[in-house]
């Protein structure tokens, strides 16, 4: 169940994740849920397209989450899918998470 702030910014969230060359994005978190509240972070797992030379990577990392961060008016976590380590961590994400770009 993504919050409305989601789905009424969907296709300017879908124009970035496009522009920044991301292949596939879930949110995940209390956005994907009823906790969410006007204190509430937006959490975001992406994964970009491969090949992507790693300076590259960065600046579109960065510059995505200010992008998204300026679009709702709030803090943003980004987290790049290949980054992910902890089990417990990932798990609590896949409890959550919902596709909203690529597949």
């Amino acid at each position: 169940m993504l919050n409305l702030i989601i789905t009424n910014n969907l296709p300017e969230v879908k124009r970035l994740l496009n522009q920044f060359k991301v292949k596939r994005a879930y949110a995940f978190g209390s956005v994907c849920s009823d906790k969410f509240n006007q204190e509430s972070d937006i959490d975001f797992l992406i994964a970009f397209q491969e090949g992507m030379d790693p300076l590259e990577r960065g600046e579109n990392w960065w510059t995505l989450l200010y992008a998204l961060r300026d679009l709702f008016k709030r803090d943003v976590d980004l987290i790049a899918e290949d980054t992910l380590r902890n089990p417990y961590f990932i798990k609590s994400v896949n409890a959550s998470k919902e596709l909203i770009h690529g597949g």
